[in-house]
Formats: C-alpha cells, sequence, structure tokens
C-alpha cells in the first residue's frame, strides 16, 4: 500500500485546522486540543511547517501560529515535502541524472519518473483551502492517467 506517513497526514490535519481560523493566530494548545492530536505532535509538525515557510509563528501573550500565506495559495505537495522531502514513487524518480549506478542498466527509471510526476502534479492541483471543502463521493473523483501512456488530451 502506498501511503504517507502519519505525521505528514497530521500535518494536514494542522494545517487545515489553522486555514479554518484564517484571521486568528492559534496558539500550539488550541490547535492540538481543536485537533484532537499530543501537544508534542503539534509541536514537533509546527517546526517543520515553520521551516517550510507555510506557517508563521508569534511571540508573546497572544502569540501562536498562522498560515504565511493564503490556503488557496498553498498546496498539498507543499505540506507532503515539508515532512517527506521531495515527492516520488521511488528514489530515482526524484534524484538527477548520473546519481545512481544501475541508470545504465535500468529499463523502468523513466515510468517511475513519469509516474512520480502524475503524482506530483496531482498533489499541486490540491490547495490546502480545498482541503477545507467536504470531500466530494468516491464515485466522483478522477484521476487522467492517459500521461502515463506518453499522451496528451486536448
Amino acid at each position: 500500500m502506498l501511503r504517507v506517513s502519519r505525521l505528514t497526514d497530521y500535518a494536514a490535519v494542522v494545517m487545515t485546522c489553522i486555514a479554518a481560523h484564517s484571521d486568528d493566530v492559534l496558539s500550539t494548545a488550541q490547535i492540538a486540543d481543536e485537533t484532537h492530536l499530543e501537544l508534542p505532535t503539534v509541536s514537533k509538525l509546527l517546526k517543520s511547517l515553520g521551516h517550510a515557510g507555510l506557517v508563521e509563528s508569534f511571540r508573546g501573550v497572544n502569540g501562536g501560529y498562522r498560515l504565511a500565506r493564503p490556503a488557496g495559495a498553498i498546496t498539498l505537495a507543499e505540506i507532503v515535502e515539508a515532512m517527506e522531502g521531495p515527492i516520488g514513487m521511488t528514489e530515482c524518480g526524484v534524484v538527477a541524472e548520473g546519481h545512481c549506478g544501475r541508470e545504465a542498466q535500468c529499463g523502468v527509471r523513466g515510468s517511475w519518473q513519469r509516474i512520480s510526476s502524475v503524482l506530483d502534479n496531482a498533489l499541486r492541483a490540491v490547495s490546502l483551502a480545498d482541503m477545507l471543502r467536504p470531500a466530494p463521493r468516491r464515485h466522483e473523483v478522477m484521476v487522467d492517467i492517459s500521461t502515463l501512456k506518453g499522451r496528451t488530451t486536448a
């Protein structure tokens, strides 16, 4: 099964919590309480999200966190990258040419790179604002896989 880590999932939960309060600065304790996550976990996530430039922190009595940009300008890909690093299905899908000893003999690298690109594009197409909207019913979700075959759609 392909999945993001639990911390990445929690990072998306924390970011949607902050986005839902776009006019407010939320304390770590408020975020932990609203998301039902442990305070140390939320603190760890906020540190990573801050280093990635996705949240801003404020000190003092009324300190806390808010989004660094509007929710519509933050993509799910940015949240995943903040927690996991570059997006790719395999290691060779994210490394530059010449960094793999098996590259010359590998017959699947190009396919994995195309698949990684589709995944990356899908995550970049979903904004944090989209994450706040109710999820579509399962049968309404569509993914264009024609790019995997090297075809383009008009």
